[in-house]
């Protein structure tokens, strides 16, 4: 027996309860991990409301997470028992064990640790799509970045300084905007008492930004398309004030001939092999030293339900992990 924390109904963070559950035996082409560490995601915070839905109730949240290798199913190459590993796959990872499918598990190398494997998958891998294969960053562009100070924000930051664009950050706080800074937003923007386009406007002299990218969404979005020069991308890849609401598309025409796209990491790592490439882009960005995982709150996995609060109430600030 091992114990995982289970969704029965979908709601608030009080649905979520720790019990003890039996794993089965991993299946033919899956692999038991001890977790070491779990990543906590807003995409968590969606399945417990039931805003994505759950395939079969009762589950147990989470994507990501890291640790070893104690039992392999049939049929799996590659991995042997006490490997290091991290993985982003299907619902189950906020647990003490998992079964997870090998092709999800990717190889820790020593200098990454447990609680930086679990932080680095889906916001460090979301990072790495939306810099090099959503909008392909380049030096001299000029990139918005919402949320500058939360856990996919501040790689954003650093990883977009690293290539050589002038990165502009929108926070909350004068704590975040510490943050934000820090991590390579060479401006700050206010956005609960400035106006952004505006302030965009000023710092870039009319020029606007090459690309936003927003994981706030509905109170953002306007915002977010006066921001950008005409044929500007604006990437959506996040809703943490709510979904942005329907739109004309002939409203992309009038601001500038915009591209607006609405990306998901898991269409970018269906295929193995972009899979590992993905990771092994980001590896080598750590291991250069140009991105940094921030792990700046730590909880215990029976106390998730207060992790979930910090993090809907926007009180957190980088990644936060749960502790088996």
């Amino acid at each position: 027996m091992s114990k995982a924390i289970r969704i029965h109904t979908t709601g608030g963070p009080e649905v979520m309860v720790l019990e003890d559950v039996e794993l089965p035996a991993p299946a033919k082409g899956e692999v038991r991990v001890r977790n070491h560490a779990i990543g906590l995601n807003f995409i968590d915070i969606y399945f417990r409301q039931g805003l994505y839905p759950a395939p079969s109730m009762p589950f147990t949240p989470g994507n990501e997470g890291a640790g070893e290798v104690v039992a392999l199913g049939k049929g799996v190459e590659g991995f042997n028992i006490g490997d290091r590993v991290a993985y982003v796959s299907t619902l189950g990872s906020y647990a003490e064990e998992r079964n997870v499918e090998a092709k999800a598990l990717i190889k820790l190398p020593k200098s990454i640790t447990y609680e930086m494997g679990a932080a680095m998958m889906l916001k460090g891998l979301t990072a790495q799509y939306l810099l090099r294969r959503t909008y392909k960053v380049k030096e001299g562009d000029i990139v918005l970045v919402h949320a500058a100070a939360g856990g996919v924000g501040q790689i954003l930051c650093q990883w977009a300084k690293a290539l050589g664009a002038t990165v502009i950050g929108t926070v909350g706080s004068e704590e975040k905007a510490k943050l934000a800074k820090k991590a390579g937003a060479r401006h700050i923007i206010f956005y609960n008492t400035e106006d952004v386009a505006e302030r965009v406007a000023k710092i870039t002299k009319g020029r606007k930004c090459d690309v936003v990218y927003d994981g706030v969404g509905k109170s953002t979005f306007m915002g977010s398309l006066d921001s950008l020069r005409p044929l500007g991308m604006f990437v959506s890849y996040g809703s943490a004030s709510g979904q942005v609401e329907a739109f004309n598309i002939g409203l992309l025409q009038q601001k500038g001939s915009l591209f607006a796209t609405r990306p998901t990491l898991f269409h970018y790592i269906a295929k193995r092999e972009d899979y590992e490439a993905s990771a092994r882009d980001l590896m080598r960005a750590m291991s250069r030293g140009d991105v940094t995982i921030p792990i700046n709150a730590r909880y215990k996995l029976e106390d998730v339900v207060q992790a979930h609060e910090a993090l809907a109430g926007r009180s957190t600030t980088g990644a936060t992990v749960l502790i088996p």
